[in-house]
């Protein structure tokens, strides 16, 4: 997407660090892929590297390969255990070996996922971890507005079904569904979405948004399994459904 209203983070974005000596695979795929979905990402190539960057830097999370040039993830994991308990820990490895994976649960990594790494996949765990880590212990009003339907989380980053399973958004998608629950139930047109989503509404096809509204759904269904309650509203736009179930 071009310059436009959705895109960049805000001061509360989660801070991840990306350990990954693939540069192609780092500065060109995850860091930018992982900024358009709302975090504050920074990478490194060498445990060294994530070492110095911590000095003056607090990460929320550390997304760390399994093999690095200079030290193995495992240590590096086992160090950042001992350093903070606090800290999330993602492993990703090209390995298909069952041990690898035990071996890094037992340094306490927090979640394991095998190269080539989905993104979204990678996102959604991230948000999944954030939540484990952040959440206080919830009253009993906010658990049952937990469980009242579709509601977003993070700044709108997080999108939460009525099971708790989670779909992390991109810019344009936090954009679009911040705007439609905003105004829970009512049409919102597509002129609105679109001023919305960017500053020269004239340079934006309107297909864009539709193609948009589609892998949203789709999306939300795959990683959800529930139906996304956000409809056509015939010759207006569209609408999120309040607390109805859409079959």
């Amino acid at each position: 997407m071009s310059s436009g209203r959705a895109s960049g983070t805000g001061s509360h974005a989660l801070q991840i660090a990306v350990l990954e000596d693939d540069v192609e695979l780092r500065d060109a795929v995850l860091l930018p892929a992982l900024r358009d979905y709302g975090f504050a990402v920074t990478g490194a190539g060498l445990a060294a590297e994530l070492y110095r960057h911590m000095i003056s830097h607090q990460f929320d999370i550390v997304v760390l390969d399994m093999g690095l040039p200079d030290e193995d993830g495992l240590s590096v994991a086992r160090y950042l255990r001992s350093a903070s308990t606090h800290i999330g820990l993602i492993m990703l490895t090209g390995s298909r070996e069952k041990n690898d994976r035990i071996r890094a649960l037992q340094e306490s990594v927090d979640a394991f996922l095998s190269k080539p790494v989905d993104v979204d996949v990678l996102a959604a765990t991230l948000h999944s971890l954030a939540r484990r880590l952040q959440a206080p212990a919830p009253s009993s009003a906010g658990r049952a507005m937990s469980h009242a339907g579709w509601h977003l989380e993070a700044d709108g980053w997080r999108l939460i079904a009525p099971n708790d399973s989670i779909v992390a958004l991109t810019a344009p998608e936090q954009c679009v569904l911040t705007t439609l629950m905003a105004r829970m139930g009512e049409p919102v047109s597509r002129e609105t979405l679109i001023e919305a989503l960017t500053d020269d509404i004239y340079d934006f096809d309107p297909h864009r948004l539709e193609m948009m509204i589609h892998r949203l759904r789709r999306k939300a269904r795959e990683q959800t399994g529930e139906p996304l309650p956000l409809l056509t509203a015939r010759g207006t736009g569209y609408l999120f459904a309040a607390g109805e179930s859409i079959a």
